[in-house]
């Protein structure tokens, strides 16, 4: 789930834990902007064994949102079939999704810096939320995120 209560501290981060295993999770983090056409922010990734984070992901405003991705999860809380997926321009942060029975949502989150260079690295987690209020907090939380505003 995301951070307690969708709690932002003065960093304005937001925290999402795997209901599964709460030592799996993702943080969004660091978020800073150079114009009004972008958002950079650093995604860190955690589990047993493993901490991986992208300094400098990129939202461009003519992107695909990621908050408009997970907001359509939200809308089908009742399930769908197959994988559904999104990723940044940069192809740097990939979030896949797929419903299980029991209304829960598993998003794998995948980041890969600087993809297009030969020896580059990837790592990635997945976490599992309740389809319907955790999936709808996160999403708000995200877009609280990167569009800097408060609720």
């Amino acid at each position: 789930m995301t951070s307690p209560a969708g709690y932002h501290d003065d960093k304005s981060s937001v925290t999402i834990r795997c209901q599964d295993t709460s030592s799996v999770g993702v943080t969004f983090c660091d978020r800073f902007s150079f114009d009004a056409d972008s958002v950079h922010y650093a995604v860190e990734l955690r589990a047993p064994g493993l901490t991986a984070r992208v300094n400098e992901v990129v939202a461009w405003i003519w992107d695909s949102d990621l908050t408009a991705f997970l907001e359509d999860l939200v809308a089908d809380y009742r399930g769908w079939d197959g994988e559904r997926s999104w990723q940044t321009n940069d192809r740097d942060l990939t979030v896949s999704a797929v419903f299980r029975s029991g209304g829960y949502v598993g998003l794998t989150w995948a980041v890969r810096p600087w993809p297009q260079a030969a020896g580059g690295w990837g790592a990635s987690v997945t976490t599992w939320l309740e389809a319907g209020e955790q999936m709808a907090t996160l999403a708000a939380d995200v877009r609280t995120f990167l569009t800097g505003e408060q609720p």
